[in-house]
């Protein structure tokens, strides 16, 4: 095609005449190497004109990414007030609150720490009817708009190497559209090390999909342990936890049992039942109370010990 578009530009009479003398022979020879070497400009000019137009196209992309990735934010997941389907939590199980920023959403609850820019705990109900498989599409991390001293945004976790861990697991929360995305506000979300967040901390998440299964519907409240001179991450400065901590319980009234879990932030081999801990050591290394609404010689009971009876590991 170049030869082509050469010929067309500079006549091609030139070189298909048919017998040639040696002078018009030595002409040709010296013609051919001139239409070698307008090639070759040729040639190089259309691949500056392309290259200028290929890298223009190439800095158009970056910028827009670099718009879409700073600034384009979605519509909130919440529904409004009254609209769809929720999962209550029983007034009696909620946990008390540091801050006093309690948030509730459709399918989960939690406690925000501006301090630590994580929640405290989060809280929701694990039915045997919410475990499906229900293929959902991974939404974007969206600040919580109920929280009222704004979440962090989730470029803090970027080149971090921690996970955006899930605090109410998004694969406990399939069943709805609208349960599933909700999962993503940074407000549900802690920096985990990687290899815990899907090792011995998703093993627990499975572990109560079991019990949800068997015994459900259960009551579950977690969170990292948020406490003076933890590192941190981004420019918000949101805290890395060294410690995290979940509770389940199942079962009402004389029936109540309850279990908890303290976990470092590190990947390990251990089975579950080697990281049981009584509630009151998580009470005191929080600052919560997680039963307050037990009567005090039940919740005192159920929280000073640790036991697996009824909890098939």
């Amino acid at each position: 095609m170049v030869v082509l578009e050469v010929l067309e530009r500079f006549g091609h009479q030139h070189f298909c005449s048919g017998n040639w003398s040696h002078k018009q022979a030595n002409t040709y020879t010296h013609g051919n190497s001139r239409m070698v070497v307008l090639i070759y400009i040729y040639t190089m000019n259309k691949y500056r004109k392309n290259r200028i137009i290929y890298t223009t196209l190439l800095l158009v992309c970056v910028v827009l990414f670099w718009l879409f990735d700073n600034f384009y934010t979605p519509a909130p997941y919440s529904l409004p007030e009254g609209e769809g389907d929720r999962t209550e939590i029983p007034q009696w199980l909620w946990p008390s609150s540091t801050t006093g920023e309690i948030v509730q959403h459709a399918h989960f609850a939690l406690s925000y720490n501006e301090a630590y820019e994580q929640a405290e705990w989060v809280a929701y109900v694990l039915e045997k009817s919410h475990l499906t498989y229900d293929d959902r599409k991974r939404p974007l991390f969206l600040e919580d708009p109920k929280v009222g001293s704004g979440s962090a945004d989730w470029r803090n976790y970027k080149g971090s190497g921690y996970d955006r861990g899930h605090l109410c697991p998004a694969g406990d929360r399939r069943f709805s559209k609208n349960a599933y995305n909700e999962t993503f506000y940074t407000s549900n979300i802690t920096p985990q090390d990687r290899d815990f967040n899907g090792g011995v901390w998703n093993r627990l998440e499975q572990q109560v999909r079991y019990w949800a299964k068997k015994d459900g519907p259960l009551f579950v409240v977690t969170a990292g342990v948020l406490e003076r001179g933890l590192p941190s991450i981004g420019e918000e400065d949101v805290a890395v936890p060294k410690y995290f901590y979940k509770i389940v319980a199942k079962g009402q009234g004389e029936n109540l049992k309850i279990i908890g879990f303290l976990f470092p932030n590190k990947e390990s081999n251990g089975k579950l039942d080697q990281f049981l801990v009584p509630v009151d050591t998580l009470e005191k290394m929080t600052g919560i109370n997680f039963f307050a609404g037990l009567p005090d010689e039940q919740e005192d009971k159920l929280e000073a010990g640790i036991s697996s009876s009824g909890w098939r590991f």
